[in-house]
Formats: structure tokens, C-alpha cells, sequence
């Protein structure tokens, strides 16, 4: 496990801003490794682990979607729920001029450009998710509660089994 100190990052800075009571949670990250990985880490559930996900509809315009780190999302379902016509994931590139991070350290907090957050509906029913920091290597751990003041997000129901 990496012994460093946590960053302090622009999700972090949003965090604090909002007086939101969180933990840092540094693991040791492993490219491809995802949600798997870090679960297996820190020795939390991998449903619990909340992937951000930067996704584009039919005009290019970005959205991010937060979903369960053992579930994956129905971009069908999801471009129903949401009214558009096509959604798709953004090349990683592309995700990380949107939200300023690498992909792998993706956060929804403090992202360069707003974009609307769809989270999956069940995320909301947890006691505790862990939420990527903004950094590879390094999850937040919080009330998904304290995620609505915020990210305004919109609750969907896209998920489907890994």
C-alpha cells in the first residue's frame, strides 16, 4: 500500500469548500486495474467503489455517470432515460480535457467544465461509497448523500451486471 500523503486536489478543494466530512483512501494504482483492483486494495466492496465515467451524446456534448464499480451502464437505457438520441464513453483524451483528469483519476468534483452527473439510482442507497480523489491511486470515501448539494445529479436507473 503506498505510504504517501494524500494529494490535495481540485475534488478535494470542492470537498472542503462544502464543509463535506470524508476519508482518503491511497492504494497502490495499477494501470487497467480499475474498481477490481482498488476494492481488493483497501478492502471494500467493489459495489460500494463508484466509478466516474465521462461519457458524449449524439452532438459531442460531455456528461459524466456515476456507477457501481461491479456494474456497468446501458448507454441505450441511458440515452432513453435522458432523452437523448446516442450516448457513447469519450476517448480518454477527450474525458480528460473535459474534466482536467486522467482517466483512472477521474473525480465528478472540481472538473474543468460543468457538465450534468447522472448517477445510478442504487449508488444513493449506500451507507458509504468510495469515490475517486482526482488522482490515480487515491478514492474518497463519503455519504453519497452529500453528493446531491453538490453535483446536482440525476438519478437513473442504467446499470447492468458486469
Amino acid at each position: 500500500m503506498s505510504q504517501e500523503k494524500a494529494p490535495v486536489t481540485a475534488a478535494v478543494r470542492v470537498l472542503r469548500q462544502h464543509r463535506v466530512a470524508y476519508t482518503e483512501h491511497l492504494y497502490d494504482y495499477v494501470e487497467h486495474g480499475g474498481t477490481a483492483e482498488s476494492s481488493r486494495q483497501l478492502g471494500v466492496p467493489e459495489h460500494a467503489v463508484v466509478k466516474t465515467l465521462v461519457m458524449q451524446d449524439q452532438d459531442r456534448q460531455p456528461l459524466i455517470v456515476l456507477m457501481h464499480g461491479d456494474r456497468q451502464v446501458s448507454t441505450r437505457n441511458l440515452a432513453r432515460q435522458t432523452g437523448r438520441r446516442h450516448i457513447e464513453p469519450c476517448a480518454p483524451e477527450v474525458a480528460n480535457r473535459h474534466s482536467g483528469y486522467l482517466v483512472g483519476g477521474t473525480s465528478p468534483l472540481g472538473t474543468r467544465k460543468p457538465m450534468p452527473v447522472y448517477i445510478e439510482r442504487s449508488v444513493l442507497e449506500l451507507d458509504r461509497i468510495y469515490l475517486n480523489g482526482g488522482k490515480r491511486g487515491f478514492l474518497i470515501g463519503l455519504d453519497p448523500q452529500a453528493l446531491l448539494p453538490i453535483l446536482n445529479p440525476i438519478a437513473v436507473d442504467v446499470a447492468i451486471a458486469d
